[in-house]
């Protein structure tokens, strides 16, 4: 009997891995306005929190980027006060659809045994007074739990916001709704499903699952890719790789040679088309938060430069890539001033993008509400007439 041959491993050139990406990240094709921002998130299964907000919150940018100008009420009516999301570590500090409590029993777990939450240390006494009033008083915040409390010039965490911090990560409490950007602490029994709560998969079970997620949402990936999009492991990714449902392909231009990668099934079987979506992306992005892959895919080193001292940035304190025709085109970092959306310095790799550059800040300015455009900084000044001209029509 002749023995099997194995399957040619199908290789993917960088153009068509990088629409399958955008497709699968709802960036190319027509969104599915139908499912709005709860369809969005249930299908990229993470959306990054930060504190920073420019034109919005990251959070808000992200539905923004895919579906256009949904009303920001209705973006925070779809994270939080209904129990249908719930807030964990995942990517960072992730806002996650409540179907994938679940999945992060492992993570839970883990800190469980670790015994502590980043170092703070918790007597079992504060810990069972944070539990014990969530369950005589109901939903609570940390201020209202006890708060921070100032020492010195600083503010730091009282005990009691370290504990309920601890059972957040631990499991005992969830965060499903925010009152004024303040996370609301309630006991995981009451406000995660029963049919949720109860189910307690092993720790590779919730590892094949989130590497298959990961998959979906990033369409084709690195090991790497994987294991960064939930911060898993590389020993992780790999325990699982096998029987996630992924697809092992090859991708030419990823590198001087061919580069190893996984894509869902359900990816390569259609060509991706469809319009492509023109707009500012947040660095949080979900797309182009991991830098490496964003370089490799979009041939853009991008960082944020939020937190580099102000003489030494770049780009801008909230530099945001400007996504047009599948490819970023350059980078805006915004500003807002009374009813002025305030470009302060831009950046544009091909001047004959400068329309879908203009388009992208008259949207953007229309969405926060500001009936103007201002440019400061531009890097070809040659290019101001133009580009002012366009932002006028």
């Amino acid at each position: 009997m002749t023995a099997a041959q194995p399957t040619p491993t199908l290789t993917l050139t960088a153009d068509e891995a990088r629409r399958i990406a955008l497709r699968a990240q709802g960036l190319l094709g027509a969104p599915d306005r139908r499912a709005g921002v709860r369809g969005m998130l249930r299908h990229l299964g993470a959306v990054q929190l930060d504190t920073i907000s420019v034109l919005a919150r990251s959070h808000e940018l992200v539905p923004y980027a895919r579906l256009g100008a949904v009303g920001r009420p209705a973006v925070e009516q779809a994270y939080w006060g209904s129990e249908t999301t719930f807030e964990y570590w995942s990517h960072a500090a992730c806002v996650l659809p409540v179907e994938e409590w679940p999945l992060f029993a492992f993570r839970r777990r883990a800190f469980r045994a670790k015994g502590h939450h980043w170092g703070h240390q918790v007597s079992p006494e504060a810990y069972r007074q944070v539990l014990d009033r969530l369950r005589a008083e109901g939903p609570l915040t940390s201020t209202e739990l006890g708060g921070a409390r100032k020492t010195a010039e600083w503010w730091d965490w009282s005990e009691s916001k370290m504990a309920v911090e601890r059972a957040l990560a631990f499991g005992d409490v969830v965060c499903t709704e925010r009152r004024s950007w303040k996370r609301v602490y309630e006991l995981a029994e009451l406000a995660v499903p029963a049919e949720l709560y109860e189910q307690d998969p092993s720790d590779l079970d919730c590892l094949t699952q989130l590497v298959r997620q990961s998959g979906e949402a990033l369409g084709v990936a690195t090991r790497t890719d994987l294991a960064d999009y939930h911060r898993l492991r590389a020993e992780q990714v790999d325990a699982v790789l096998a029987d996630c449902g992924l697809v092992p392909v090859e991708v030419a231009g990823w590198g001087p040679a061919p580069v190893a990668a996984w894509a869902d099934p359900a990816a390569l079987a259609s060509e991706p088309r469809g319009r492509h979506r023109t707009t500012l992306l947040s660095p949080f992005d979900s797309l182009i938060w991991d830098r490496a892959r964003t370089e490799r895919i979009f041939g853009m080193a991008h960082r944020l430069e939020a937190y580099t001292p102000r003489h030494k940035r770049v780009h801008g304190y909230f530099a945001m890539p400007v996504l047009a025709g599948g490819r970023l085109i350059g980078r805006v970092d915004p500003a807002r001033e009374g009813r002025t959306l305030v470009a302060r310095q831009i950046s544009l790799t091909d001047r004959r993008q400068l329309p879908a550059l203009a388009q992208a800040l008259r949207e953007a300015a229309d969405w926060v509400g500001c009936t103007a455009v201002r440019v400061e900084a531009l890097d070809d000044d040659a290019l101001r007439p133009a580009l002012e001209r366009l932002l006028a029509t």
